[in-house]
């Protein structure tokens, strides 16, 4: 087949994505498949006729994980014609020659369908779920209120905008979780003990975004659980060796211990697993997503977020847990590209 890798963009995540692309662009190669791996946002600067005989290797020069954040203003300035267009030199062209697109983009502007519902006017197919549930999905405040309507636990939390003083005066539950309401990879999250470092977090929360949730922390373990076409994969749990699950850890080879399957008892785990896949029922999903809990000491356990294009870097969480049922990393990528087919039968 003919597959376009698209990734990068000028989201909060996007060396995940460029990481995540690099891994699929190469494993698609082994495959057999003739593939061509993009940047979103950069684009494509030679000729595109017949791109898919092009002799190189479009992964060379394809970056690498750091601890920070990438500098979005950097990235920008690389763009030769306008850089507030989304999208790059080419990208459409070459997309409309390939049989699918496969999305290897995270965050805002690849994770929230609008990248998914251009393709659909422009009749394009790609991989994953389509842009009403990438949207959906991608606000955690609206993923809230679908949580409570089908009885999916999730911490308490609040939504406020920016200067919403009041509103947060009344929060009272602490230890607390702030988060921008569509970010990922933990981008945006802190960890507030008291109202203090409450109203430090949504002053950082608020460089990112200015719609914040503000949730209950659960003490405990944090779990995820990957779902492909409705059927829930190993348990895998998530163990970092200093603080919490943040971007660094997430990343950083060798600062986390991740365990798959989970060492839970039976019932839990099928329990979990479950509520992993009346989450993807819950947000219309399809093809295949990522959910993630925190389990309390009673061993009661609550769904945080549903990932929509997970992540497929070398330390990522759905590869393991594809490889702990004997999938390769090869055949997921494969797997989710007969699934992604199947939406245009």
């Amino acid at each position: 087949m003919k597959i376009v890798i698209l990734a990068g963009g000028i989201s909060t995540e996007r060396d995940v994505s460029l990481v995540t692309g690099s891994m699929i662009y190469h494993a698609l190669r082994d495959k057999g498949h003739e593939a061509v791996l993009l940047d979103v946002y950069l684009g494509y600067e030679g000729e595109t006729d017949d791109i898919f005989a092009v002799d190189r290797d479009w992964g060379e020069g394809f970056g690498r994980i750091t601890e920070i954040n990438p500098d979005i203003s950097a990235v920008r300035a690389l763009r030769k014609d306008n850089p507030d267009c989304l999208i790059g030199k080419h990208v459409i062209e070459i997309c409309s020659q390939a049989d699918i697109v496969f999305l290897a983009l995270h965050g805002q502007n690849g994770e929230d369908g609008k990248i998914q519902a251009m393709f659909d006017l422009l009749d394009i197919r790609y991989t994953g779920t389509d842009c009403l549930s990438s949207a959906l999905a991608m606000d955690k405040a609206i993923s809230k209120e679908l949580f409570h309507k089908y009885g999916i636990p999730t911490p308490k939390g609040i939504t406020i905008c920016r200067n919403e003083r009041q509103l947060i005066d009344t929060w009272t539950i602490f230890p607390c979780i702030v988060k921008v309401n569509c970010g990922g990879s933990s981008v945006g999250v802190y960890r507030a003990d008291d109202r203090g470092q409450l109203n430090e977090a949504l002053e950082m929360a608020y460089t990112f975004e200015d719609r914040v949730i503000i949730e209950q922390y659960i003490d405990g373990r944090e779990f995820s659980i990957g779902v492909i076409d409705g059927e829930a994969l190993p348990v895998i749990e998530i163990a970092p060796k200093v603080g919490f699950y943040d971007y660094k850890n997430k990343y950083q080879a060798g600062t986390t211990v991740e365990t798959c399957p989970a060492e839970l008892d039976a019932n839990v785990t099928r329990a979990m697993q479950s509520c992993a896949e009346t989450v993807y029922r819950a947000l219309r999903l399809k093809t295949y997503a990522r959910m993630d809990f925190r389990m309390d000491s009673e061993c009661k356990f609550y769904c945080l977020e549903a990932n929509t294009l997970p992540g497929m870097t070398p330390t990522s969480l759905l590869p393991q847990e594809a490889a702990a049922v004997g999938m390769s990393f090869g055949d997921l990528c494969q797997r989710i590209i007969d699934s992604s087919m199947e939406k245009y039968r």
